[in-house]
């Protein structure tokens, strides 16, 4: 990790901060670093389920840190792409805890990441045009599948700011919470998601992420693949024995 970067891992969550309050959570080098080993780290971890990405200082991201562009600085990782995030998200879900703003590359990141939950006094926005810059870190191809086309194209070509409320109202917030109340928001949905099956929580994820790339035709065959080793697993049987004897399972991911 890097100092830009802090990590908090408890109760199968990983909290993954930017920590560069002073900079609105600019992302440098030193950010995509820190966010591409703490993603490392989530994926590599069989004691955590879910990560959650939020920002420090009340402002989850300005998005790039254009004083360190000036300066030659690129912040992606080979492979990972801006901030080591939006090229290759984590197997396991991510949850986005939005307080501020979430602007350009920040509302990229925010993109990249599953779930969001935001303070209902969150600012969305791709305000490159403004810059004469393009969002070219994923945000002109997630935005009009999360948003209907005409709030997209509208978004992308004025630069104009999404509200969270608006943004709550089309499905592109999962959950609203009070300002600074976010991350326990986004604690409250990540705790959902670590108390199920680990290994169908990851097929899960993958095969809603890749339905929306498959052929029609291949669609049924390929989610077979994908699932099949998740009913003859260990898990498999521990979940029905479980509500059977009326416990809480006990998962292993096996």
């Amino acid at each position: 990790m890097t100092d830009a970067v802090r990590t908090e891992f408890s109760d199968g969550i990983a909290v993954i901060t930017i920590n560069r309050p002073e900079a609105r959570n600019a992302v440098n080098l030193s950010v995509a670093e820190g966010i591409a080993a703490a993603l490392d780290e989530l994926d590599a971890r069989d004691d955590l389920a879910v990560g959650i990405l939020t920002g420090a200082g009340g402002t989850f991201s300005s998005g790039m840190d254009l004083k360190a562009f000036l300066k030659g600085e690129r912040p992606s990782i080979e492979g990972r792409g801006f901030a080591g995030l939006t090229d290759a998200p984590p197997r396991k879900p991510l949850i986005a805890a939005v307080e501020g703003y979430a602007l350009a590359g920040g509302c990229e990141l925010a993109l990249a990441c599953d779930l969001i939950v935001a303070a209902d006094n969150a600012q969305f926005g791709l305000p490159e045009v403004k810059r004469g810059l393009v969002a070219a870190a994923g945000g002109l191809l997630r935005l009009p599948q999360r948003l209907p086309y005409q709030i997209a194209m509208e978004l992308a070509l004025t630069g104009a700011f999404l509200d969270a409320h608006r943004a709550h109202g089309y499905g592109l917030v999962n959950r609203l919470a009070e300002p600074g109340g976010a991350l326990d928001g986004a604690r409250d949905l990540a705790a959902a998601i670590a108390a199920n099956g680990p290994l169908a929580v990851r097929v899960s994820k993958e095969v809603v992420v890749g339905s929306t790339v498959w052929p029609a035709a291949e669609a049924k065959e390929r989610q077979k693949a994908l699932v099949e080793p998740v009913f003859v697993s260990e898990d498999a049987k521990e979940g029905p024995r479980a509500f059977a004897e009326k416990r809480a399972p006990r998962w292993t991911g096996r």
